[in-house]
């Protein structure tokens, strides 16, 4: 028995670790066999580019059902002129977001010196035109738009479809039920395949280290650097900006009643998990009533994706320039639309961040082989985002409470406040 313990042990080990880690470890690993066995290194190429094809098979079908599902579950949720007031600013802090992201790559250009250009899979299509993009906004055949991966013209049929759902009252909640059954089983699909991620991602930078060899570490770390500047820059410059014009109060006391659930987004990396410290610091520390919370916050946590968006203008970046390829207005612009497209019903999927990663490179015609380099440092990443994407849910919150006169302005400015009920919840 001792010696099956000790034969099973190493297997154990691995198990229980966090995927996270499991991931790191395999994108380490695979460096390792492709600087020490570059030839073959080499030959794990096969299961790298099947372990691309697999996120291939999942991206669209599980952001057409998330997106419709997010739709519906909006329509669900009193969308009343608060929620239409808190959806918009959600959008517009998005948007913000992205454009941060996307600045944040374009001045430090973490990919520049990798030099991947022989890595390409298949020749380059030419940049379309504004007017070709227009024109092709909307699909001639949805099925035909989805089986040839046209990224932007599904996503304009699921909101479309979404809204018609909506607007069609109870004879739309069969549709409902189905999309979110079928949102379910891509979720699961999707866990599966985070789950062999580590051998997929050891697999490819395996392959990419046996061609480039250290020329990949540095900009990795760049890419960290660069998210989390950005991050520190949307938190404090337009999250401070808009308390200022749009509510007229000081953001320090904003940052100091956030501080409980930042700490928990960045350390559990997991928005559903800081939901109701979310919503504690937004009553008892911020002021924010009861009724804007229970409508906001659901809200948010819904469609607001300020942090997942800046990583994806990073990391777009990132792999254009290691790539070499260069981006033009149009393909900004559509990473801008795809972000905040994306951002509807996939917040709380699991590997919501890497599978919206993909539907952006593929959306401007960028190899996904450059998510494998992405994925090994994705939880580092996600903690960023997800301390980021929990701050906007409380901000919006704020705003919203200010507005309709439902803030308690001696709560939002008492230093003290809410520190009663923690420490009543410890004992």
């Amino acid at each position: 028995m001792q010696f099956q313990g000790m034969v099973f042990a190493p297997w154990r080990l691995w198990t229980r670790r966090p995927l996270w880690v499991k991931t790191l470890l395999g994108m380490l690993t695979g460096i390792a066999l492709g600087l020490g066995m570059p030839e073959q290194a080499l030959l794990l190429k096969p299961f790298g580019t099947l372990f691309v094809n697999t996120i291939k098979m999942l991206m669209l079908p599980l952001i057409f059902c998330s997106v419709i599902t997010g739709i519906c579950t909006l329509g669900r949720r009193h969308l009343d002129k608060t929620g239409l007031k808190a959806t918009f600013l959600y959008l517009a802090s998005t948007t913000l977001a992205i454009c941060i992201g996307l600045l944040m790559g374009w001045v430090l250009e973490p990919g520049t010196g990798i030099a991947l250009q022989h890595a390409l899979p298949h020749a380059l299509q030419p940049h379309p035109t504004l007017e070709q993009v227009l024109v092709a906004l909307v699909p001639t055949n949805p099925l035909q738009a989805m089986a040839e991966g046209r990224v932007l013209q599904v996503l304009v049929f699921a909101v479309a479809l979404g809204l018609a759902i909506n607007a069609i009252g109870r004879q739309g909640i069969p549709a409902q039920r189905l999309f979110a059954s079928l949102a379910e089983a891509m979720n699961k699909l999707t866990q599966v395949l985070m789950n062999l991620a580590p051998y997929g991602v050891c697999a490819l930078t395996a392959w990419l280290a046996a061609q480039y060899e250290l020329a990949l570490m540095l900009p990795l770390l760049k890419v960290i650097g660069a998210v989390y500047l950005g991050c520190l820059l949307h938190v404090l410059g337009v999250y401070s900006g808009m308390l200022l014009l749009l509510a007229r109060l000081n953001p320090w006391h904003y940052f100091r009643g956030i501080l409980d659930a930042q700490a928990v987004a960045f350390t559990s990396s997991s928005s559903a998990a800081t939901q109701p410290v979310s919503t504690h610091c937004a009553e008892a520390r911020l002021g924010v009533s009861k009724r804007v919370t229970d409508i906001v916050l659901p809200i948010g946590a819904t469609i607001n994706m300020d942090g997942t968006a800046l990583y994806q203008g990073v990391t777009a970046l990132f792999v254009a320039q290691a790539f070499g390829i260069d981006l033009q207005l149009i393909d900004y612009l559509t990473i801008i639309v795809i972000a905040v497209l994306a951002s509807i019903g996939t917040a709380g999927t699991p590997g919501t961040g890497l599978m919206t990663l993909t539907l952006v490179l593929t959306s401007v015609g960028l190899p996904l082989e450059g998510v494998a380099l992405i994925a090994g440092i994705d939880r580092f990443l996600d903690m960023a985002r997800t301390a980021v994407n929990v701050s906007g849910d409380i901000l919006v919150s704020v705003l919203i409470a200010r507005q309709k006169g439902e803030l308690d302005l001696a709560t939002y400015h008492d230093p003290e406040a809410g520190e009663e009920m923690d420490e009543g919840s410890r004992q």
